[in-house]
């Protein structure tokens, strides 16, 4: 699979998810922003994932430091 033979936009029940695929480890990887969006239903995304992390690391859960933003597309707008 190559970067140019897949889309790196696809849509899930008509709203854009952004993935990029790393040929390297073979996975697909997408944006979390654009799947809690459609999960929690949410207009902002990006702050509900905010609140979700810190939420958790209160309840005593281990959120990784090391989560690093990969390069992709401007978000979607409708």
């Amino acid at each position: 699979m190559t970067k140019n033979s897949e889309s790196l936009i696809v849509n899930f029940e008509d709203v854009p998810v952004r993935r990029v695929w790393d040929a390297k480890k073979e996975k697909w990887f997408f944006s979390i922003i654009d799947v809690v969006s459609i999960l929690a239903q949410n207009e902002r995304p990006r702050k509900y994932w905010d609140d979700l992390k810190r939420k958790l690391k209160q309840e005593g859960f281990e959120v990784s430091e090391k989560i690093g933003q990969l390069k992709m597309k401007a978000e979607m707008k409708p």
